[in-house]
C-alpha cells in the first residue's frame, strides 16, 4: 500500500466517523424535542388528568357556574365567540349575586388562557398609542385586529357582528383592552390573568 493510497483511507474513515457523531446528534436532538411515548404539548385538559375534575372553561356556555379564587361565584349570561382567520377565542359575560359585571375571556395560543375582565367606564383614553399609561401602570402594545363574532344567550350585542380591539399588556401579565363592536365607540376593561386553578366550573342543563 503506498502513502497516498493510505492517506484517503484514512481520510474516508474520518468522514465516516465525523458523518457518524452528525446523525447521532441530529438523533439526540430529535429525541429531545419529541420524546418516545411522552406526551407533547395538547389537550390541557386530559381524561386521567386530575384538573379535569374543575371542568373544561372551553365547554362554557349561559346557564353554567363559575367560581373563582374559591370565593365569587359568577353565572354565565352569554356567550361571544369570535374568529379572526385561523384563529378563534371565546369570552363569557358573568355576574355575580349582587349583580358585579365581569367578562372571562378563553382562548388557547397554544397553552390555554383565562383572563377575567373589568369594565372602565367612562374612560376617555383611546388606543393605538405604543405604550399607555393607566391606573399607575404602563402598558405596552400587545396586538390589534378585527373579528367576526357569534353570540348566544344575554350579551346585549346582537347575534352576529364585527369587532375591533387593541391589546395592551404591563409587566407581571396585566391586560388593558379596547374593543369595538360594529360601529360602537371603545369599550376599555382591565383584566388580570387567572391560574387553572383558580377556576371551577359547574356545568348546568341547557338553558332554554
Amino acid at each position: 500500500m503506498n502513502g497516498s493510497v493510505a492517506y484517503l483511507l484514512a481520510a474516508t474513515g474520518c468522514l465516516v466517523a465525523v458523518a457518524g457523531v452528525v446523525t447521532a446528534v441530529l438523533a439526540q436532538r430529535r429525541t429531545r424535542r419529541r420524546p418516545t411515548g411522552e406526551w407533547v404539548a395538547g389537550d390541557p385538559l386530559r381524561d386521567r388528568d386530575a384538573d379535569a375534575l374543575r371542568g373544561d372553561p372551553r365547554r362554557l356556555k349561559p346557564g353554567d357556574l363559575v367560581e373563582v379564587r374559591g370565593g365569587v361565584t359568577y353565572a354565565v349570561r352569554g356567550s361571544v365567540r369570535l374568529v379572526e382567520g385561523a384563529w378563534s377565542w371565546t369570552e363569557h359575560l358573568l355576574d355575580d349575586a349582587d349583580g358585579v359585571r365581569r367578562w372571562l375571556s378563553v382562548e388557547e395560543d397554544p397553552e390555554l388562557e383565562l383572563v377575567l375582565w373589568a369594565a372602565e367606564p367612562g374612560t376617555t383614553i383611546t388606543p393605538g398609542a405604543p405604550t399607555i399609561d393607566f391606573a399607575g401602570r404602563r402598558y405596552r402594545w400587545n396586538e390589534s385586529g378585527r373579528a367576526r363574532y357569534t353570540a348566544v344567550g344575554t350579551t346585549g350585542l346582537d347575534p352576529n357582528g364585527t369587532l375591533r380591539y387593541h391589546d395592551y399588556q404591563a409587566p407581571g401579565g396585566a391586560r388593558l383592552s379596547f374593543e369595538a363592536y360594529g360601529e360602537a365607540g371603545w369599550e376599555v376593561a382591565r383584566g388580570e390573568r387567572l391560574h387553572r386553578s383558580e377556576v371551577m366550573i359547574y356545568p348546568q342543563g341547557e338553558v332554554a
